[in-house]
């Protein structure tokens, strides 16, 4: 069984080899993105997106961590940006924890620009890496591409993901940086696949074998959902997702879609996630153009000028939601809507 609604589509039901090949076709349209970051600088923090985060950029710790999870035998590398320590007889006031989960193909390097932006406003970031998942499924035999992106798309990996989450969790908070890390103020937060697991460790539940699958981890306590497909073979979205009851922000865009042959997945399937999504306090925020990818860390992707505006908005409007929850600034998010009112379609705040 699979999760994610984009390996969904009438046309696979005429046969494995259509299957196969649409799914594939789907898969890469998901993951071109993460194909280009695979291939990008190993140093990506070596381009800051905007200038206040060069600025700030000596204020920021990267520290790579490859934690194993012995229990299901799984590697689940991390990447951790943290603010840097306070000088020596300051008070250190524990920080603020956004866990993130890239989309299919990707890995801990990927999406620094939220990573490091964050850190540099105060909040701490962990970058989980999913093996299952990962740039590896780039490696190897070009004609087996499909079957190994297949096997990243199945049930066992989506859970497997936002397992890896709890885990990552478990060793940051009994860890040596523990001390540094509010374990009552975690934020979940994912691009793509990534949204997916954000969404099931945030609450969402799908029913298999007539039993709920409930990956809800309670420490989570908002969740950040960026361009979030619908879940695979669910006809009733809200009985998935009206189980959530953490605050929500949800980014997507106008173009944010997925064309390939035989299959469209419009931007508004992105919208009806949001829209499905339970609890009182959630946010949308929809850009006029972009793409799917323009969320990560690819230059250019939705457009040349375009893309550093949406990255930029796409970090202040976090940002303020992280105020507005941890904070109660509860004009934050609807300042910061007003703020990049040009580049927004569409903006609800609560």
């Amino acid at each position: 069984m699979r999760f994610l609604a984009l390996l969904r589509h009438p046309a696979a039901r005429r046969g494995a080899g259509t299957a196969a090949a649409l799914a594939a076709g789907l898969l890469l349209a998901f993951a071109g993105q993460a194909r280009a970051q695979a291939q990008a600088p190993a140093d990506p923090l070596a381009a800051p997106a905007t200038a206040g985060d060069a600025e700030a950029a000596d204020r920021v710790t990267v520290l790579d961590f490859d934690w194993l999870d012995a229990a299901r035998s799984r590697a689940v590398p991390v990447r951790l940006y943290l603010p840097a320590e306070p000088a020596a007889g300051a008070a250190a006031t524990p920080l603020p924890l956004v866990v993130f989960s890239h989309g299919i193909g990707g890995s801990r390097r990927g999406y620094s620009y939220l990573g490091r932006h964050w850190a540099a406003q105060g909040y701490a970031s962990l970058h989980l890496q999913h093996v299952g998942s990962d740039r590896t499924l780039w490696a190897g035999n070009p004609l087996l591409l499909a079957g190994r992106l297949q096997a990243a798309a199945q049930e066992s990996e989506a859970t497997a993901r936002v397992r890896d989450l709890s885990f990552a969790l478990d060793q940051l908070l009994a860890g040596p940086l523990a001390a540094r890390i509010d374990a009552n103020r975690i934020v979940a937060a994912g691009h793509s696949y990534g949204a997916n697991t954000t969404l099931l460790a945030a609450g969402a539940e799908v029913q298999r074998g007539g039993q709920p699958l409930r990956l809800r981890d309670p420490r989570i306590k908002a969740a950040i959902v960026i361009s979030a497909p619908p879940f695979y073979g669910e006809s009733a979205p809200a009985q998935v997702l009206g189980h959530i009851g953490v605050p929500s922000l949800h980014i997507t865009a106008t173009e944010d879609v997925i064309r390939v042959p035989g299959y469209y997945s419009p931007a508004e399937d992105r919208m009806a996630v949001f829209e499905a999504t339970g609890g009182l306090y959630k946010a949308l925020a929809v850009f006029s153009g972009g793409s799917h990818s323009i969320f990560t860390d690819r230059a250019g992707t939705g457009g040349a000028l375009l893309n550093p505006q949406v990255k930029a908005a796409t970090q202040a409007l976090s940002t303020a939601f992280l105020r507005s929850v941890f904070d109660g600034d509860s004009a934050a998010l609807r300042l910061a809507g007003q703020r990049f009112g040009a580049l927004l379609s569409r903006f609800t705040a609560p």
